[in-house]
């Protein structure tokens, strides 16, 4: 996968700075985040090697995984990580008209509501992808949107599990945002990278942190 892909290049996050990049922060902080869940196994799995680290990171959830498997998404909670919304159906924005768009944010928010007793106004677009229209509509309705500053490519095929840790080792600094997924997909290169990631990043003295929810 190209560099471009792993590391956003700061041009690109000036000319859309309206979306959430990276954290400002003098401390020597990171911010996990685990797109594509819950899924069983996966992401319970994820759960205990944050736990091992005392680490915290933040979930964006599909609303049909949460409705499917609402355990799962209390669990997150219960342990003081943040949950966001990743759609229902996992939709490109680039191929969704911007109602459709939203309802399926909606759609996801009240499914939220049923598992947890809230809802949660971060959002990620699957993908990335997602039109100026959709992304001001959003906006206007509270959301943050959260992007990515480090990409694992966990997901990639062609990616090797030693990649994707070199990915997130080489790039990410104070307040970066990391992307991995908790999805059978992800899962080979994901139990070969996270663990080596908290690993590595706490024996130089990072926390992990969530992003915080409002």
């Amino acid at each position: 996968m190209h560099s471009l892909f792993v590391k956003i290049p700061k041009w690109l996050q000036k000319k859309f700075p309206r979306l959430v990049w990276r954290v400002a922060t003098s401390q020597k902080e990171i911010y996990l985040t685990f797109d594509d869940g819950p899924t069983p196994k996966v992401t319970q799995w994820v759960l205990q090697e944050l736990e091992k680290y005392e680490a915290k990171a933040t979930f964006f959830c599909i609303g049909k995984n949460t409705k499917a498997h609402p355990e799962i998404v209390k669990e997150l909670k219960k342990r003081g990580h943040s949950i966001g919304n990743h759609t229902c159906n996992h939709v490109n924005g680039w191929h969704a008209s911007t109602q459709s768009y939203i309802e399926e944010i909606e759609q996801t928010q009240k499914i939220f509501d049923e598992t947890m007793g809230s809802s949660s106004f971060l959002f990620r677009p699957p993908y990335g992808k997602i039109k100026p229209a959709q992304a001001k509509a959003l906006i206007q309705k509270g959301f943050q949107i959260v992007m990515w500053e480090v990409l694992s490519a966990d997901f990639d095929k062609k990616t090797s599990p030693e990649k994707s840790f070199q990915n997130v080792l080489k790039n990410t600094t104070s307040g970066s945002i990391v992307v991995f997924h908790d999805s059978v997909k992800a899962s080979r290169n994901l139990q070969h990278a996270l663990p080596k990631v908290l690993h590595h990043f706490s024996e130089k003295g990072f926390a992990f942190k969530s992003l915080p929810v409002d």
